[in-house]
């Protein structure tokens, strides 16, 4: 039986992952005991916490509780987290400074602390779910699309680091999922029906990162076009940012 971190339980992605893991043992946050509790009060083997991501003594107490309790950390995956997508001129410094926050600071500090641990014990997995706009920008999501590819960028280095001592780290890298996560980033939802022939359901997305848990893999990005259209990206960016700008601009 694992011993599995969640952040961002109460997203509709995580729902889907908790629904394929029945047979271990889960410590899933949120910042709503209540709403985690009505998802989950009656699955065996969970532990629920209210956390304040934004708070870095909080997550050390949590971090701390927890390996006190369980002994270890098999799996850690860094699910939670936001988007807002509008011009860049009307993104406010408080907003920029709390999706960064949540998005980045928090996964950092998380996979620190427990990957220390996982260092420590020679074994573990740090599951990082970043959005395929971590390797291709997009207009009107300067400051997801900065959030994302830091979170890119750090868990490559991670990888790196942590090779040596039996620690994977994977890099989730999904196009738009249909979950809760548009209802602050589109919420006239006007965006998500332009990209509905790549969107996502969450049991998709779910089913990939559960199959390659306690795998040594190095990213996940999904769906197929999005993947390729990556690699194509990356060898012709400036087709690449041409099409950004004119055949992919749904926002």
């Amino acid at each position: 039986m694992r011993t599995i971190i969640i952040t961002g339980a109460t997203g509709g992605l995580a729902q889907e992952i908790v629904r394929l893991l029945p047979d271990d043992q889960l410590i899933l946050t949120g910042r709503s005991l209540e709403k985690l509790a009505a998802l989950y009060r009656d699955r065996p083997r969970t532990k629920l916490v209210q956390l304040d991501l934004t708070s870095s003594q909080e997550l050390e107490e949590f971090v701390a509780a927890t390996y006190a309790e369980f002994g270890r950390v098999d799996i850690l995956i860094n699910n939670a987290g936001f988007g807002d997508f509008k011009p860049f001129d009307h993104v406010s410094d408080s907003e920029m400074r709390a999706m960064f926050d949540i998005d980045v600071f928090a996964l950092m500090t998380l996979s620190r602390l427990v990957g220390y641990q996982m260092k420590e014990s020679g074994r573990g997995h740090i599951v990082n779910v970043s959005s395929v706009l971590g390797l291709m920008a997009t207009s009107k999501a300067t400051v997801y699309a900065a959030a994302k590819f830091a979170v890119t960028g750090f868990s490559n280095s991670l990888r790196l680091e942590l090779a040596e001592h039996g620690v994977y780290v994977t890099t989730v890298n999904p196009g738009p999922i249909r979950t809760g996560f548009f209802d602050v980033a589109d919420p006239s939802g006007d965006y998500l029906k332009r990209v509905d022939r790549y969107a996502l359901n969450p049991d998709q997305v779910a089913e990939r990162i559960v199959e390659n848990l306690g795998r040594n893999k190095r990213d996940i990005t999904l769906p197929f076009v999005l993947k390729v259209a990556h690699r194509l990206y990356t060898l012709f960016p400036r087709i690449g940012d041409y099409l950004a700008r004119k055949a992919f601009d749904y926002k």
